[in-house]
């Protein structure tokens, strides 16, 4: 479902960037370089450059030179360079965009935030917490951001889901399942079936510990009280699927029970149906209503949030695109949630307060959480740099 979610987003991005007239750029936007030629680029960083006023695509850099060339030309970057270290060497670049595999997170969002360039990187931003306190410490020497892209959390139907869940109308918060799945399966000889690259269902669908975190506004994990994890054929060490259970305690000392799902290659539906219709969601259980939101992950695409009142049996349906407690006036009906993020970026690199934010420490819980997942489960940690 993920490789999916990715073609949508682009056919999504494509059709709103080509029927959308491009604003003005400011006199003097950001420059943004961008390490690797990957996929989800013109979805994640392209596209919502091309409707930012203040910013600008500038470098590409990739290990083919002639490939980086390629690219430039395809996307109108104004710089082609061979290597990621030159992209990071440039003086022009004021923040990079990292899309490199997962073990390469840590070291090349380090390299950069050294160089003097701020980072917004694709999570998981590293592949140990040890290396997300390292992340957190050059940061702090040398002053410049780094930022997790869990872009899900910017879209005004994540904010109205945490209204409808804090609001006191439906009482706490007892339960959530969350699950992210892939049918037809990832691809074979795909990087995330490769253990030295950081790869494994939970570290690349790791939305479902966001979903779960964010419903439940925990700072920290209680205990893993049980994980099944699937190996893959390839790999012992890679899990093909997880299935957890988790205890978090809320911010009024409450205790929540929470499982998690992910699958790299779920099984067909009666071995007949690619499962086309799991896109990534959560379900919470309140004290007095059940709130699914369907396709968490990719909302703008399409998405829903049904509410069924446990008093009355009644379900209220809601969908959130544009505006909202966060954004008020701010925004598009069309905007991504790649979109919204570069929107939250760009006014925290510009000195102003972002609507929303994925904070350093909250990067640093998730990954703790994904390591006792991993310790519960038997498997071992991904590789350190």
């Amino acid at each position: 479902m993920a490789l999916a979610l990715q073609s949508l987003t682009f056919l999504h991005q494509y059709f709103n960037s080509t029927f959308h007239t491009p604003p003005s750029k400011a006199l003097d936007p950001l420059k943004v370089g961008v390490l690797s030629t990957a996929q989800i680029n013109a979805a994640a960083i392209i596209h919502p450059v091309e409707t930012h006023p203040d910013v600008v695509l500038y470098a590409i850099g990739s290990r083919d030179s002639k490939k980086a060339q390629d690219y430039a030309k395809k996307y109108k970057f104004q710089k082609a360079y061979g290597s990621y270290e030159e992209v990071l060497k440039d003086p022009n670049v004021d923040f990079v965009y990292i899309s490199l595999p997962n073990q390469l997170h840590f070291e090349w969002t380090l390299k950069a935030m050294k160089h003097g360039k701020h980072v917004l990187c694709e999570k998981p931003i590293a592949d140990t917490a040890a290396e997300v306190e390292r992340l957190m410490d050059c940061s702090r020497q040398t002053g410049k951001i780094f930022m997790e892209a869990f872009h899900w959390k910017m879209h005004p139907a994540a904010h109205m889901f945490r209204e409808i869940l804090e609001s006191g109308a439906h009482g706490r918060v007892l339960k959530t399942d969350a699950v992210m799945t892939a049918t037809p399966a990832i691809p074979a000889g795909d990087i995330r079936w490769q253990y030295d690259l950081g790869g494994g269902s939970l570290m690349d669908m790791t939305y479902v510990l966001s979903f779960t975190r964010y419903a439940i506004c925990a700072d920290k994990l209680d205990a893993v009280l049980y994980a099944h994890a699937r190996p893959s054929s390839q790999d012992p060490r890679v899990d093909e699927a997880m299935h957890a259970a988790l205890r978090f305690v809320n911010k009024s000392g409450k205790e929540v029970y929470s499982t998690i799902y992910t699958d790299m290659k779920r099984s067909w539906y009666f071995g007949l149906l690619p499962r086309v219709w799991e896109f990534p969601s959560i379900r919470v259980e309140m004290e007095n209503a059940d709130v699914f939101f369907y396709n968490a992950m990719m909302p703008h695409i399409y998405h829903y949030i049904d509410i069924k009142d446990k008093r009355t049996g009644q379900t209220t349906r809601k969908q959130a695109y544009k505006g909202g407690i966060q954004w008020g006036d701010r925004g598009e009906a069309w905007w991504s949630t790649y979109r919204y993020q570069l929107e939250a970026f760009v006014d925290k690199l510009r000195g102003k307060e972002p609507a929303c934010w994925v904070a350093n420490e909250d990067s640093m819980e998730q990954m703790k959480t994904i390591e006792e997942v991993y310790r519960k489960s038997g498997l071992p940690l991904r590789p350190s740099n």
